[in-house]
């Protein structure tokens, strides 16, 4: 039987309350205890243990989210719709090996809705079933074949088969209807500009895009003021932190130990660090994290903790004190392991995220053993895939609205890295995305001579190893795949697009060599 509620609405309400001004704070344990402790006042309430599974998940603590989404299926006088929502809150967090057992769970049911068959879709698709995909949209199909998400799907199963015509006519007759919700019109503009370019019409292409970023354009305001914030304090960094500064960080080791193994994957998106990381995670004595926010939130963020937000950050860097650094490092490494779901023992950790890029002083503050492999590719190339990514609005990809924002994101990003490489005492290598598919097995050798890594020819084969892993990165679909060269000089196919912005894109062209 349910046990009764022990506390008022208000109290209630009051709870969630805190536990949110708690979290804003960064004090991810009150979260958590204030909303353990509504779950035993009310022990029946779903949406407590839907939201404390939550905020368990995105700690990393996978076992503690599972426990609280089981218990709201099991409390829930709904269960079809708790273990479908229990699925998209793990999608929130990024689990989707445990988003897709609840969605499989729903789709058990005699209730199971449409969202749910097109979740597992997406989330077959996106781990290269695409049979399995296929059968999912046909049961969303059969429910109602006119629903706009599952023909989404359809339409881009049908592009990944090679059926262009059948996916643009799904797509064009989809778009021809006056009433789509604008999330899933702004998707199916993408879609359409991604099988256009398949066919070679690029001019098409980039007009579906530009219709996809005048829909995104009035949500993404508050982003790009933020999103301008970063880039001013990249700038501040860049004028600040000396080759004096990064020389004595590195030799503060001594204070620091014990040494760790790691190495940092950074770049600018869409440069091919999912792919070097798929090599790298594919030998036995390395194993990667990807795109977490663990050092940014757990390594990071901490150290700011009291200080002034007009602080520099070279400021509050170096007003850390050894216990704080040493704290950081801990830190860093546990959650990294919760979110691995194993301890790391002597292997090399990498850790791949393409944000890290301006953190390299953060790293070389807190890690000043750790190595830095920094991706390097075309940046005309670069600029039109971030431009062609249908990603979700957050202050980064706000600046991918127009091809102006994103040279000047671009510029922003790795003009720093530019200004950096020359001052830093940490060990650092560039590898370029050309090289690697040109001669995948000499890049390979070359990076892992510099991570001081034995070479084993099984990383040749790092396209079947990430068939079997969870990707997070919105290149999961090219990973999947051996190598492929049509990608370089892709640019030039929107050679007239990109022109009037080329001069901005001169310096960091001519500082990465390319001409």
């Amino acid at each position: 039987m349910k046990r009764h509620r022990l506390v008022s609405q208000s109290s209630l309400s009051r709870m969630f309350h805190e536990a949110a001004e708690a979290w804003k704070r960064q004090d991810y344990q009150r979260t958590l205890d204030t909303l353990e402790q509504a779950a035993r006042l009310d022990p029946a309430n779903v949406r407590i243990q839907l939201d404390l599974g939550r905020a368990y998940g995105l700690r990393y603590d996978y076992a503690a989210a599972e426990r609280c989404f089981a218990k709201a299926v099991r409390v829930a006088s709904n269960r079809v719709a708790v273990m479908a929502e229990a699925g998209r809150r793990c999608q929130e967090f990024d689990n989707f090996e445990m988003a897709g057992r609840y969605f499989n769970l729903a789709a058990q049911q005699s209730g199971a809705t449409i969202a749910v068959f097109v979740a597992l879709a997406e989330l077959s698709e996106r781990h290269a079933r695409l049979d399995e995909a296929q059968q999912w949209v046909e049961r969303a199909m059969a429910a109602d074949g006119e629903n706009p998400s599952a023909r989404l799907v359809r339409a881009r199963l049908h592009r990944l088969r090679g059926k262009a015509e059948e996916s643009e006519s799904d797509l064009r007759s989809l778009l021809a209807k006056p009433v789509i919700e604008t999330s899933v019109r702004v998707r199916l503009w993408y879609e359409l500009a991604a099988n256009l370019d398949r066919q070679g019409r690029y001019d098409d292409a980039m007009t579906a895009l530009i219709e996809a970023k005048a829909l995104l354009r009035p949500a993404a305001v508050t982003h790009q003021a933020t999103l301008h914030g970063i880039q001013d304090r990249v700038r501040e960094m860049e004028k600040s932190i000396s080759t004096e500064v990064l020389k004595r960080w590195h030799d503060s080791l001594a204070a620091l130990l014990p040494a760790r193994r790691l190495a940092v994957l950074c770049g600018h998106a869409r440069s091919g660090t999912t792919l070097l990381e798929q090599v790298l995670d594919s030998h036995d004595d390395v194993i990667s994290a990807e795109e977490t926010h663990i050092f940014h939130d757990e390594a990071y963020l901490p150290l700011s903790c009291g200080v002034s937000p007009e602080t520099s950050v070279l400021a509050m860097l170096e007003a850390a004190p050894v216990s704080a650094l040493q704290r950081a490092r801990e830190n860093y490494f546990r959650f990294t392991s919760a979110f691995l779901g194993k301890p790391i023992g002597h292997e090399l950790l990498v850790d791949k995220n393409p944000a890290l890029n301006v953190l390299i002083p953060a790293v070389a503050r807190i890690f000043p053993e750790a190595r830095l492999l920094v991706a390097i590719r075309d940046p005309r190339d670069v600029c039109l895939s971030c431009f062609m990514q249908p990603l979700a609005l957050n202050p980064v990809s706000s600046a991918y609205l127009s091809l102006d924002s994103t040279v000047i994101q671009y510029a922003s990003v790795m003009g720093f890295w530019n200004a950096m490489r020359s001052r830093l005492s940490s060990a650092w290598m560039e590898i370029r995305y050309e090289d690697v598919v040109a001669d995948l097995e000499g890049a390979s050798r070359r990076m892992f001579r510099f991570l001081e890594v034995e070479w084993d020819e099984r990383v040749m084969r790092f396209h079947e190893h990430a068939r079997n892993k969870p990707l997070r990165s919105p290149s999961y679909a090219e990973v999947t795949k051996p190598v492929y060269q049509e990608a370089a000089g892709r640019w030039r196919n929107y050679q007239r697009y990109l022109e009037p912005h080329l001069e901005k894109l001169a310096p960091v062209l001519s500082a990465c060599g390319y001409s």
